[in-house]
């Protein structure tokens, strides 16, 4: 039984109703005291400040049985929006869903420059556009969370961006002085992980999610919390060296996994066997589909680099599930038998390991998860994901 503070105790039972209720999405009064273990009035009582808060509907059932239609209870997902945005090299990729998680806006918009204060005007723009355009709802939106490519600290302050070549900026400061709201700042392995296990992997408490794009990031939940490191670097596994002195990368060291492991590593690859620049997935799945030996021992050779750091990520961390978020995987075949052919390991330990269903928009729609755990005061949410 939680003893304590009143206040405190009301806060913790009004984030338990609300985690089962988007659990369940419909459920009664009576189940919510049953699953929770909370007393009828409680429930009653903070059910009461649900519906007047406009953040709970009721719904009644159409049944033909003898008694009271019974009254469901469901989160309000039009009460207000999430918006979430993906700052990656050369775009940028906007995402609006309601509280639900579900989208209602999306939007890609290409950049051309790595320069800061030309990307900062970028995003005030386009958060004001958004602000303005979503302010209908009861809250309108009710967070922003931004992924960033690169080193995030533990109180949200930029340390390094690779592929912009940023050092030590206050992106989070410079935006909400200027749109005037709360901005969260968050790794983008680690929203793809919050996705993967509020959309996908209800159950799992303990989850690894490797994203292989233009590097190689790993984002970690561990008892359903980011595992962030002293300083909130954790999972930069991409500079795991796993061929000493091998070739050289932007960190500094020699040999890291994503430089044979990661996509943009397949398609510099590509590139200079095919000597075509801007290779395309389109362009790899129709070499496949011919039977192309090149394109076929390249993804050999990237299932086998990519299997050694997963390997080792598994022998590290022993996690319930492992999540690998790659387009290629994804049009190569057979490619998930490929790499469990190669974990030979007898002291490897996990449940699943399988390929992510969400893909690249896992990023951006953890962000928006993120915005809505935020502002729900809910830590773990279960969401139905649509495709």
């Amino acid at each position: 039984m939680i003893t304590g503070d009143a206040s405190y105790i009301k806060k913790i039972n009004r984030s338990l109703i609300i985690r089962e209720i988007l659990r369940e999405e419909m459920i009664s009064r009576a189940d919510l005291s049953k699953i929770t273990a909370l007393t009828r009035a409680t429930i009653s009582a903070q059910v009461a400040d649900l519906l007047e808060e406009e953040l709970v509907v009721e719904t009644q059932l159409e049944h033909n049985s003898v008694g009271r239609k019974p009254i469901m209870l469901s989160l309000n997902g039009h009460a207000g929006y999430a918006l979430g945005i993906d700052l990656d090299f050369g775009q940028v990729s906007f995402t609006l869903s309601n509280l639900l998680g579900s989208p209602v806006s999306s939007e890609i918009i290409r950049i051309h420059t790595n320069n800061y204060a030309e990307i900062l005007e970028l995003l005030i723009l386009n958060i004001t556009k958004y602000q303005k355009e979503f302010s209908d709802s009861r809250y309108g939106i009710v967070g922003i969370v931004v992924a960033i490519h690169g080193l995030v600290s533990n109180d949200e302050f930029i340390q390094y961006v690779p592929r912009f070549h940023w050092k030590n900026v206050n992106l989070k400061s410079d935006l909400e002085k200027a749109v005037g709201v709360e901005i969260h700042l968050e790794n983008n392995a680690n929203l793809s992980s919050f996705a993967e296990r509020v959309f996908i992997h209800h159950e799992t408490d303990n989850l690894l999610c490797t994203t292989l794009y233009s590097g190689i990031g790993l984002g970690m939940m561990m008892n359903n919390k980011f595992f962030r490191g002293h300083d909130g670097f954790a999972g930069e596994i991409g500079h795991m060296i796993i061929v000493p002195g091998g070739k050289p990368c932007t960190c500094g060291n020699k040999g890291c996994w994503e430089k044979y492991a990661s996509e943009t590593s397949v398609f510099e690859y590509l590139s200079e066997t095919k000597s075509i620049s801007n290779i395309t997935y389109e362009q790899i799945q129709q070499w496949m589909n011919e039977d192309d030996s090149d394109v076929y021992e390249i993804m050999e050779q990237f299932i086998y680099y990519l299997s050694i750091g997963l390997n080792n990520m598994i022998n590290i961390y022993n996690p319930d599930v492992v999540v690998i978020d790659s387009e290629l995987l994804r049009i190569y075949p057979d490619s998930l038998h490929k790499i469990h052919q190669n974990l030979h390991s007898q002291i490897s330990h996990y449940r699943e390991l399988t390929l992510s269903t969400i893909g690249k928009k896992s990023c951006v729609l953890g962000a928006c998860a993120l915005a809505i755990s935020h502002f729900l005061d809910v830590p773990i949410l279960n969401l139905p994901y649509k495709d």
